[in-house]
This record gives structure tokens, sequence and C-alpha cells, in this order.
């Protein structure tokens, strides 16, 4: 039998996740579907999406190229100290982009990060470089939907929910995102340390899925027009990605397009799928991942089955979207924009 101790036993972990001078919501613990569609009725998520879905405005320097770049939440919290986002914003850094304000995160994390980082990766406004360009970074997150860069500390005066919950449970293959505590908990054991969803875990994985997608398409659609591209820089065949995909792209995403619940099917229903016109871009592809782990193998000169292992931690026990030869392609797709835009004004 699993009680509410073994629940409190995981919010141990989830509050290792949380840099000081942060603290963990302990009702911002989700650990199953279920526990994420009920998140949504949370009054610190409610606030939070009808704040960008109705009165978010981005603040960006005009008479620029700008870009919208969704980036991935992570287990740690605030996520410009995960290792991902330090390597991430390390590289725009690297090649030329600086902030174009002072917003940073607490005095308490700038003291701690490593020395191979610059301090500018934990400053939370846009990006700017010589060329004109400027980065927007949000972050697509569930339970948030998307959290703004600059909010990511705090917003309307208080501190934000971005940096006080912990939420593994949309996560199937970690064979842990279940919470056998709840009454409609349907997941099956699997051994001591794994679980099989169920019906329940299944129908109400499609349902946070498709509200977290419905909120990224209602602020890109409110908000869109203030950017000359829209990426998403967000694993292949993972949920992030699958918020974003509309129908038509999923095969080749390998995405999957549907949920089995019992005897009938649930439509995944993403973003895309709701945006005209302006929608939002999908990155890496996964030749682009290809690519990078061949470009991997060669420098370290090892076969690819060993390099994958280095490509799978991104180098720096992340993600690959942390990997130099993977953000090669995030580059190129920013320069691009830069580029299209300056010819369109002087064509």
């Amino acid at each position: 039998m699993v009680s509410v101790e073994d629940r409190k036993k995981r919010m141990v972990e989830s509050a290792q996740k949380i840099q000081s001078p942060f603290v963990l919501d302990e009702t911002l613990c989700l650990y199953s579907p279920q526990d994420n569609v009920d998140s949504l009725d949370h009054p610190r998520i409610r606030e939070w999406i009808a704040f960008v879905e109705n009165d978010y405005t981005p603040s960006l320097p005009k008479g620029k190229t700008s870009v919208l770049l969704f980036m991935p939440c992570t287990k740690t919290k605030p996520y410009p100290f995960s290792s991902e986002h330090k390597a991430i914003n390390q590289r725009l850094l690297d090649e030329g982009f600086r902030p174009t304000g002072r917003d940073y995160l607490p005095q308490e994390l700038q003291a701690r990060l490593e020395p191979e980082f610059s301090q500018e990766v934990l400053n939370l406004s846009p990006l700017a470089n010589d060329a004109g360009v400027v980065i927007h970074r949000m972050v697509i997150s569930e339970p948030l939907g998307v959290v703004p860069y600059e909010h990511i500390a705090a917003f309307n005066g208080k501190v934000s929910p971005a940096v006080s919950y912990d939420d593994p449970g949309l996560f199937e293959k970690r064979g842990n995102a279940v919470s056998p505590w709840r009454d409609d908990c349907t997941g099956r054991r699997q051994s001591a340390t794994r679980w099989k969803w169920g019906d329940e875990e299944q129908r109400s994985y499609v349902v946070m899925h498709n509200a977290m997608a419905e909120t990224v398409a209602k602020v890109v659609g409110r908000i869109g027009h203030s950017y000359d591209d829209i990426v998403a820089w967000v694993a292949p065949g993972l949920t992030h990605r699958s918020f974003v995909l509309g129908r038509e792209e999923r095969s080749v995403n390998k995405v999957p397009a549907m949920r089995q619940v019992g005897a009938k099917k649930m439509a995944l229903i993403g973003a895309n799928d709701h945006l005209s016109g302006r929608t939002i871009h999908s990155m890496p592809t996964r030749e682009e991942c290809k690519d990078a782990l061949d470009r991997l193998a060669r420098k370290l000169d090892l076969p690819l089955a060993k390099a994958n292992g280095i490509y799978a931690r991104g180098g720096v026990s992340a993600t690959p979207l942390a990997l130099p030869e993977l953000l090669d392609a995030l580059m190129v797709r920013i320069n691009g924009a830069g580029a299209h835009a300056r010819s369109q004004r002087h064509g």
C-alpha cells in the first residue's frame, strides 16, 4: 500500500532541485498527469496562465530583428542556473549577444556560478548583438505553459511560480510519473521502481498536453507579431516538442498524434494546430541531430556508439540541446533570421 508518506519522501528530492534563495512550494509538486490536470485550478497557476495569456507584453528594443526563442524547462529552478540553460546562454554570449538590461537572478546565485561561465548567463533581459538582432527568451513549461525569461523570478510584484515547482509528472518513460497515493491512480507497478500508466494517466496526459499547447498558442497568437522569427529549441520526440507541433508535422518528427485511452484514441493537439500564419519552428531537426553526433564523433575520434553517450549528456551533464555541435544549427537559424530581415528592409 502506497501512502501519503511516499509523496512526502518524493518532496525531499523535489526540494533539492530548487536553488536558494528560492524555496519549493509543496503544493506545486506534480508527480503524475492527474496532478498536472489538478494544477490548472491551483490559484498560483490560474493567476500565472491568465497573466501570460491575456496581459503579458514583451518590452523589446525598437528597430531590431527580433527572434522569440523558446527553451525547455529544466528540473533545476530557476532555469538559467541549470546546466542546459547555462550552456545555451553562454553560447549566445560567445556569439556576440549581450543583455539589453540589468535584470539578473539574485546575487547569491551569481556567487555560486562556475568560473567558466560569464555572470551574464544569469541575466534575464533580452539579448542583442551589433548586427541588430534581438533574442527574447521564453521557456516552455508544464504546468505554466510559457515563462518569459524576465519573469522567471518575479511577476506582478511577487515571487514567480517558475522558481517554486517540480513537475516530472508528464514524463511517462521515467517510469515513476505516477501518484499511487491518489484514489484515481490506475498505474500498474512493473518493478520496485517502475510503473506503467493506466487509462486515467493516459487520459489526463492528453488533457494537460492540449491545455499547455493552447496556452502556448494563445501567447504566440497575441504577441507573435512582435517577432521576425519564432523558434522552439526543444528535444525531438519529447513532450515539449509535442506541445508545439501541428498535426502535419508529427509524422516527420516521429511524435505521436494520438494516445490510446481504453477503447478509444484521444488526439494530441499542438500549438501550431491553433495558429494561422505565424507558427513556431521546432529545432533541432533529426537531420541536425545526426549531423551533430557525426561531427562530435569525428572531433573526439570515437566510434558513434561511444560518442553517443557524450552526445546524450550534451557534454555538460545536461541534454543534447546544450551540445556545441548542435547549437551550431541554432546559431545558423538566428543569424539567418537577421540576414533575411536585413535583405527585406533593403530589398
